[in-house]
C-alpha cells in the first residue's frame, strides 16, 4: 500500500452482507437505490474486521468493510494493519490488534430470524479457542409501517428440559420450541443487551443496529425459515447437537425479568442548550464495547480520547475535523480515527448519531 495521510474522518461504504433471511429493503431506501426490495442481503456491516461464517460462500470473503479515500477505495481492515497507531492508536493495538474488536450492523428483518444462541466468552475459550464470545445489543430504529406489534424472544420463560428441548430441535418441533418463549414487544428507541448463551430470536420487520463481540459465532434451533432450509454444517457451527445445547442457558427468564435486566434506560451524561449525549450501553451492561447517542440541534465541538464510530440515525448536518468538512445524512456511516482529537457537529436540523468504540 502506498504511504497516505489518514483523513480525519472516514466515510464508510455499504457493505451488505449476505444472511440466511430476507430483508434489506429499508437499506435499499437508505442506499438511493430506484427498485428498493427484500433479499438475503439484509444487513450492512459496519467498519468491520470481521469475516461473515456463510457456508459455500466462503470465497465471497464477505463481512470485511471498504473506505472510500482520494477517490479510491480500501479495506478497512488492511488500512488498520497498515495504519493502526492512526486509526486505532496505540493503547488499543497492543491490547487488540489491527482490529476494532466489536461487529457494528444495521440488520433489517423482513420475517422473524431463527431461534439461536451465541457462547459465552468462556464458551469460546474452552471450546472455540477464541477470546470473544458474542454478547450482543440492540437498538430499535424503525417498525415496518404494515406490522403493529414488533417483538422479541429472548431467554426462556418456560423453559423444559435439556433433553426435551434436544429432541423437539431434533425433531423440529417448532411449537414446542417456540412454547418455551413469550413475545417480548419492542417499539423504535428501546435498547436492549442479549448476552452470551440467551436463546434468542428478533420478529419480523424490525430495522435494528446491532453490535457485537466481533464474532460470527451462533446455534440456529430452527432449521428453516422464509424458505431456505439450512445446510447441516450450518445448524451447530459445524458440530453436534450437544454443541449446542451446551452453549445454552435453560433457566427461566421472567418477562419483568427481562425487561429489567437486559432492557436499557439511556442515561443523560452532557447537556447544552443545542446539544445532548446520552449513554445507551455502558460498563454496568457490559465490557465488551461502548455506546452513546447524540442530539445536536446546532453546533457542538466534541473531544474524544478513543476510535468510534457513527451512525447516523435522523437529520442531517456536516461533521468538521482539522480542514475536512464532510456532509452526512441519515443512514450515512463513519468512523473517526483515533488521531482526530476533536470533531465538530453542526446540524441542519435535528441530528442524532449513535457512536460505538471498544473501551482500552
Amino acid at each position: 500500500m502506498s504511504p497516505m495521510n489518514i483523513p480525519p474522518i472516514i466515510l464508510l461504504v455499504p457493505n451488505r452482507v449476505w444472511r440466511t433471511y430476507p430483508g434489506g429493503k429499508t437499506l435499499d431506501e437508505l442506499e438511493g437505490k430506484p427498485k428498493p426490495e427484500d433479499s438475503h442481503f439484509a444487513e450492512d456491516w459496519i467498519a468491520s474486521t470481521t469475516l461473515a461464517v456463510n457456508k459455500g460462500r466462503e470465497a465471497q470473503g464477505e463481512g470485511y468493510s471498504k473506505v472510500e479515500i482520494n477517490r479510491k477505495i480500501y479495506l478497512l481492515k488492511e488500512l488498520m494493519e497498515e495504519y493502526p497507531l492512526e486509526i486505532l492508536g496505540e493503547k488499543h493495538y497492543k491490547k487488540y490488534g489491527s482490529n476494532t474488536q466489536f461487529l457494528l450492523k444495521f440488520l433489517d428483518a423482513a420475517i422473524r430470524l431463527h431461534i439461536q444462541a451465541h457462547p459465552t466468552i468462556p464458551f469460546a475459550l474452552k471450546h472455540l479457542n477464541s477470546n470473544s464470545g458474542k454478547t450482543e445489543a440492540y437498538v430499535i430504529l424503525e417498525i415496518r409501517k404494515e406490522f403493529s406489534d414488533p417483538y422479541i424472544y429472548l431467554g426462556f420463560q418456560h423453559p423444559t428440559s435439556k433433553e426435551d428441548f434436544k429432541q423437539a430441535v431434533l425433531s423440529q418441533n417448532v411449537d414446542r420450541i417456540l412454547s418455551c418463549f413469550e413475545k417480548i414487544y419492542i417499539q423504535p428507541g428501546d435498547v436492549f443487551i442479549v448476552p452470551g448463551g440467551l436463546p434468542h430470536a428478533i420478529g419480523e420487520a424490525v430495522f435494528m443496529i446491532e453490535i457485537m463481540e466481533p464474532t460470527d459465532f451462533a446455534v440456529r434451533l430452527e432449521f428453516e425459515r422464509g424458505g431456505y432450509t439450512l445446510p447441516e454444517e450450518a445448524r451447530f457451527m459445524g458440530r453436534g447437537i450437544d454443541f449446542a445445547m451446551g452453549m445454552i442457558e435453560f433457566k427461566q427468564l421472567p418477562f419483568e425479568q427481562v425487561r429489567q435486566q437486559y432492557f436499557c434506560k439511556p442515561v443523560l451524561v452532557h447537556q447544552e442548550s443545542n446539544y445532548e449525549e446520552f449513554i445507551l450501553i455502558g460498563k454496568e451492561q457490559t465490557s465488551c464495547f461502548s455506546v452513546n447517542k447524540l442530539k445536536i440541534t446546532g453546533k457542538y465541538t466534541r473531544k474524544s480520547d478513543n476510535f468510534h464510530v457513527g451512525i447516523v440515525t435522523r437529520g442531517n448536518g456536516i461533521i468538521l475535523a482539522g480542514t475536512e468538512s464532510v456532509t452526512i445524512k441519515k443512514g450515512d456511516k463513519f468512523l473517526i480515527p483515533y488521531k482526530t482529537k476533536t470533531v465538530t457537529y453542526a446540524a441542519s436540523d435535528e441530528l442524532e448519531i449513535v457512536m460505538t468504540w471498544k473501551e482500552d
